[in-house]
């Protein structure tokens, strides 16, 4: 077996919080330093929150884990500014194959239509975007990372939290606002909470193998059902950079793990699926299913984002996407919290927010799972059944279910939107995600709308002038015809069906709060008050 990628090993560094004569007191503590964790750090600072950010290891994690890095993840991490870095080395890819035993059923494309900045997904192993983040933590004042530093305590008490923390150098103490725990799966501060999952364990085993080698297969998600190469089973192909593959490969329930993941069993399983062995295993691990949440996301100060949070089988690539998402969402109003331009009471959206969008991945993650790996002999024929008949005829092809890709909540029922008042052909509703489309600036220069966007509230202004006197913390941003951008290609218009005129409220994460055919200071208001957790 080929030796593990070697990683950044960091330093701990004595905090002066542990010589300060009295508690040290900070605004937003943020516990676990992976993606989510890092994610939802650089987000507070370029806000200009101060976060102490706190990890029990001192180094990325092994293994590739999370490969697969969505569209709306990738406009997240270039809004924090580690998205070129992830395009340059990661692997683009948007088209996909689904196989019954040895007959392709169907592909499909992910981003059929052009006008986008961000390609539909990259796969980039997950030890590369967290080394990415960590460079660009360490270039911002606002955080302050702190390794080998492990929470072993967390209590609540006259409206802060208190966190007793291990060293190398022993414990100390220190307080916070608010805590967020991106401590993963296992999280010790779930624990600490005495909190528990709610929801389903599956008892299928899936084994993971990383193989190093040199091949001609596209860049294209393959996953087949009963493939030939595999006893019956079903099977999954990605490619990541530096010529490395993922393999996915289903095992009985019975199946002894530690056997399993032995190189001189897998090799042989692997180079049957390939036809040959000319290859190097560089990482192997098994895993069975779970899709679990939280009742509750945020208990008094301490909130939960990631999988410390929900936990999905890996079918779809929900698992980091929605950790990304997590954090964005708490980010923006955390800081306006914190700031004291927005109630406490702005946090309990965050819950229901994220709390649709763990409902609706584990809704689809686990309708994947009993697809792929079904329950009982009846579920199994029509599984069978869906797949003989989507080989045969189109309309079928949609009742097969190798795991629904990640996509954004659009979050309908959200307290911070406010409904229309007008009639609308289409466009993005109140609740949605932004779309992506090309805008020309004044100078000429060719950029996306999703540039364009700042860190605050913004009102788009399509076809339509562009208001004055609105309040210092939204940005107006007018496109369209004879506007300051330019609408390149036609996009906005149609995308936002803004021909006749259109002004849309976009949040700080570039959801949609509102929408008026005409501008009205009365209804704009009383839509940003919404938004900021406000009255309704």
């Amino acid at each position: 077996m080929q030796q593990p990628k070697t990683h950044r090993q960091f330093r701990y560094r004595r905090s002066p919080d542990q010589d300060a004569t009295t508690t040290a007191h900070h605004p937003v503590v943020v516990i676990g330093a992976g993606p989510i964790g890092q994610s939802l750090a650089i987000d507070l600072a370029q806000r200009g929150i101060a976060v102490v950010l706190l990890d029990d290891s001192d180094r990325i994690g092994d293994g590739s884990r999370a490969i697969c890095f969505s569209k709306r993840t990738l406009e997240i991490f270039d809004r924090l500014g580690v998205a070129a870095p992830m395009l340059g080395k990661g692997v683009e890819w948007r088209k996909g194959r689904v196989f019954h035993r040895d007959r392709e059923l169907y592909s499909f494309d992910l981003l059929p239509e052009p006008g986008h900045k961000m390609p539909a997904f990259i796969n980039l192993q997950q030890y590369y975007a967290e080394e990415y983040l960590i460079e660009r933590a360490t270039t911002l004042e606002h955080i302050d990372i702190r390794w080998r530093n492990r929470v072993t305590n967390v209590t609540q008490t006259d409206g802060v939290a208190e966190l007793t923390i291990d060293t190398p150098d022993g414990p100390y103490l220190i307080t916070a606002d608010w805590v967020v725990a991106c401590d993963g799966a296992r999280s010790p501060t779930r624990g600490m909470l005495g909190l528990a999952f709610e929801g389903e364990q599956f008892e299928d085993q899936f084994l993971i193998a990383d193989v190093k080698m040199t091949a001609a297969f596209p860049t294209e998600r393959w996953f087949w059902f009963e493939p030939p190469f595999h006893n019956g089973q079903s099977a999954l192909l990605h490619k990541q950079p530096d010529d490395v593959w993922r393999i996915d490969l289903q095992l009985s329930a019975d199946a002894d793990s530690e056997y399993e993941r032995r190189p001189e069993v897998v090799r042989p399983r692997i180079a049957r699926m390939l036809g040959h062995d000319d290859f190097e295993l560089e990482w192997i691990s098994i895993y069975r299913f779970q899709c679990r949440r939280l009742k509750s996301f945020v208990h008094g100060r301490v909130i939960f984002a990631g999988d410390s949070a929900h936990q999905v089988s890996p079918f779809g690539a929900r698992g980091a996407n929605s950790g990304i998402q997590d954090a964005e969402n708490l980010a923006w109003k955390l800081a306006l919290v914190t700031r004291g331009d927005a109630p406490a009471s702005l946090l309990g959206t965050y819950d229901t927010e994220r709390s649709e969008a763990a409902d609706e991945n584990i809704l689809n993650s686990t309708r994947a799972t009993d697809f792929i790996a079904p329950h009982s002999p009846a579920e199994m024929s029509l599984r069978n059944a869906a797949l003989a008949l989507a080989g045969r005829s189109d309309f079928a092809k949609r009742f097969v279910n190798p795991g629904r890709l990640s996509l954004p909540t659009s979050y309908a029922d959200s307290p911070l939107s406010t409904p229309d008042v007008d009639t609308w052909g289409g466009g993005p509703r109140p609740g949605a995600p932004l779309p992506d489309a090309p805008l020309r600036a004044a100078n000429g220069e060719s950029i996306f709308l999703t540039d364009a966007l700042g860190s605050s509230f913004t009102l788009i202004a399509i076809n339509a002038e562009a208001p004055e006197g609105l309040a210092d913390d939204v940005a107006v941003l007018p496109v369209g015809r004879d506007q300051v951008f330019t609408d390149a290609d036609g996009l906005v218009e149609r995308r936002f069906d803004g021909g006749d005129g259109a002004f849309y409220l976009v949040r700080p994460d570039s959801h949609i709060a509102a929408r008026w055919r005409t501008f009205d200071p009365a209804q704009f208001n009383a839509a940003l008050a919404r938004a900021k957790g406000g009255s309704r």
